[in-house]
């Protein structure tokens, strides 16, 4: 395990939680849901299963879910009979009926949301608290669109109970249950998780990338563990931006001297989240130096760091400061000036006019 140099910063970090895609959401529940979500403990798990030839058994889906759910500690039941605290809907189809256009933004716009486009097999995510549909959906798919081609390729005799089959595969490997502790806050189950040695470094990736959304202060300690680790510093980075202007000096310190240019380029990233919430001016310097830094010695393509300078432009235009106006001009002139059409300068030129844009427009200078 390869150690980045910070492990004897000695930072207190207290979180100043960012608005993510996902609390925003939560907002807008009663301060009574948002008490009931967050005891949530019991889980009454309804599976509906449809083939093209109508309804069949859902248990093997079910049994799935459930052995899935309770070791993240919840108590699943199946049936309308037992008292619960929430009702998780699973609905699972051979082929996907088309529901129309989706709205756009939040969590319309994330990797697992409902896909308008798929017809195949799927299984939608959704729950019901105190008879109410609060809006949070999320879509697990098999590999393939076409489930009789798949099943006459698998020599299966019919394509509804095959597709049922390899749903229940997917949604072995499909990470519901943390998007669900997400959504649901419950970030004591997710840093659980986190501090399990048996937990996948696929699973503990999924989780940092939620852990913003949940805006847990526990989270810290874990997440500068996580940077030790060359498999999750870039999204233990990501994450710890939910901090705020706290995170700025652990940040700042991994970005001036970390040797490695994608977590320096995630910690350029994580700073430019900050300060677009916070407008904090201590962000601005170091971002600011290194610009400076690279023009001095920027003659061709081989001279610059395409990874670590377009993130620092693309945090520089979030910053807004008058004192990037120069060098953010002179890094246009010469983006433009050498040749080079590979997709990193094609990307280093578009965050370059942007940012242009953004610190050099009147009444929009801090």
């Amino acid at each position: 395990m390869k150690r980045w140099g910070i492990g004897g910063l000695s930072i207190m970090l207290t979180v100043i939680v960012l608005v993510t895609d996902g609390q925003a959401r939560r907002t807008y529940f009663t301060p009574e849901q948002k008490a009931k979500i967050e005891q949530i403990q019991t889980v009454w798990v309804n599976v509906l299963a449809l083939t093209e030839r109508g309804k069949v058994n859902g248990d093997a889906i079910q049994a799935v879910i459930r052995q899935r759910l309770e070791p993240l500690g919840y108590t699943i039941v199946i049936s309308r009979e037992v008292p619960a605290d929430v009702m998780l809907m699973v609905k699972c189809e051979e082929r996907k009926k088309w529901s129309g256009t989706t709205r756009a933004g939040g969590d319309a716009d994330h990797v697992d949301a409902p896909a308008r486009l798929w017809k195949g097999p799927a299984c939608l995510f959704s729950y019901i608290l105190d008879g109410r549909d609060l809006g949070w959906y999320r879509e697990a798919r098999t590999p393939f669109e076409d489930p009789g081609a798949a099943a006459k390729e698998a020599h299966a005799e019919k394509s509804g109970p095959f597709a049922m089959t390899q749903l229940a595969e997917r949604l072995q490997e499909f990470d519901f249950p943390v998007m669900i502790a997400a959504e649901w806050g419950h970030d004591a189950r997710l840093l659980s998780l986190l501090k399990d040695p048996q937990t996948s470094n696929k699973r503990k990736l999924k989780i940092l990338s939620l852990l913003p959304q949940v805006g847990s202060t526990d989270a810290i300690p874990y997440l500068k563990e996580m940077m030790n680790d060359t498999d999750l510093a870039e999204e233990a980075i990501v994450a710890l931006s939910a901090s705020g202007s706290e995170a700025v000096p652990l940040l700042t310190d991994i970005f001036q001297s970390n040797p490695d240019s994608a977590i320096r380029a995630a910690a350029a990233k994580g700073l430019g989240e900050i300060g677009s919430h916070t407008g904090d001016p201590t962000i601005t310097p170091p971002l600011l130096d290194y610009l400076k830094e690279s023009l001095k010695i920027m003659k061709a393509s081989s001279d610059i760091n395409f990874p670590i300078l377009t993130e620092v432009v693309w945090s520089l235009g979030k910053l807004r400061n008058e004192q990037t106006i120069p060098p953010i001009r002179e890094l246009e002139k010469k983006v433009w000036l050498i040749y080079d059409t590979s997709k990193e300068m094609t990307e280093l030129r578009d965050a370059t006019n942007w940012t242009v844009k953004q610190v050099d427009m009147d009444g929009q200078i801090q």
